[in-house]
């Protein structure tokens, strides 16, 4: 029997290498800590910090980064399974300039190509992909082959089987324009029952910009649910029944704001999971991507159950 994890996440990995110092320029800069980082797994490893079990399907460079990420894996309760070495190719590594309360530019070095863009689709284990409670995918496992073709397989397989959450995730360093995403982001999202993005993303994937309109352009094209985050207007989420929330952010001091997504899209998942109803599991996720925005790094800053319960509770 194939095992049944709570959540699969695929997609991006690599080794985030963020500066120990705040308000300098990455040129002046002497000092950084390492950390697991890549959408895909934060958001694995966000889910676990609380209580869920959960696996990612991706790969990694054969040198000293990727051994250093399924240790982090492991360390943070994530299944490392299908998580594969790729001779030709090296861990990427991603730097940031962090400038509170909202400019952390990102510098990605994945080039010539990132391993997590080399899964192909015979390695992939259908049964467990099916069996999932919640399936994650993101749009830059969509932005090259062979990725791309075996995420759209995945999809295909799950038959929106549980619940399919598509991550927009819109990169533009990874794609040649947007008009090149947008058919294959309309192709994932008939596959899937959550959309999630901000309002750049959800242009990129529906053409329009305005949050309901955007949401109402998810629905159109066949999720259930449209999550939009909308920065410091909080989060817009609209289901196919008609139950909509609005939640306003929850005011923190801002140290990095780049894996607050992540965080959310853990508790998100933690929440669809728990089945409770739309305006408690967008208050929560919030809540979680607040904590992670008050610290310095995204993994190992993903808060627990308690520590988000005891700042929704705080709120009211």
């Amino acid at each position: 029997m194939t095992e049944s994890f709570d959540l699969i996440t695929m997609g991006r990995i690599g080794v985030d290498l963020y500066p120990l110092q705040t308000g300098v320029p990455l040129s002046r800069v002497d000092t950084f800590g390492k950390f697991l980082g890549g959408s895909a797994a934060n958001v694995a490893v966000a889910a676990a910090r609380l209580g869920r079990s959960s696996a990612i399907i991706t790969r990694t460079g054969n040198d000293p980064f990727g051994t250093y990420l399924h240790e982090a894996l492991g360390e943070f309760g994530v299944d490392d399974r299908w998580v594969t070495p790729v001779d030709a190719h090296p861990t990427p590594i991603t730097f940031c300039e962090i400038f509170p309360p909202d400019d952390f530019p990102l510098y990605f070095y994945r080039r010539p190509k990132a391993p997590d863009l080399e899964i192909h689709t015979d390695e992939l284990d259908f049964f467990a992909i099916r069996a999932a409670r919640i399936f994650w995918i993101t749009g830059t496992g969509l932005s090259e082959e062979p990725s791309r073709s075996a995420t759209l397989a995945a999809l295909k397989a799950r038959d929106k089987s549980g619940i399919t959450v598509f991550d927009l995730d819109w990169r533009p360093m990874f794609w040649k324009d947007p008009a090149e995403a947008r058919p294959y982001y309309a192709e994932a999202l008939g596959h899937a029952t959550v959309a999630v993005g901000n309002l750049d993303e959800c242009e990129v994937a529906t053409g329009v910009r305005e949050p309901h309109a955007c949401a109402q352009a998810l629905l159109d094209a066949g999720v259930e649910l449209a999550v939009i985050k909308q920065g410091p207007k909080g989060v817009l989420a609209v289901h196919r029944d008609g139950t909509t929330a609005e939640v306003p952010p929850v005011p923190v001091e801002v140290v990095n704001g780049l894996g607050a997504g992540d965080a959310f899209g853990g508790s998100l998942c933690h929440g669809l999971l728990a089945g409770w109803e739309l305006q408690k599991t967008m208050r929560y996720a919030n809540a979680a991507g607040a904590i992670v925005a008050s610290r310095l790094a995204c993994s190992s800053a993903m808060p627990t159950a308690a520590e988000v319960e005891d700042l929704v509770a705080s709120r009211g």
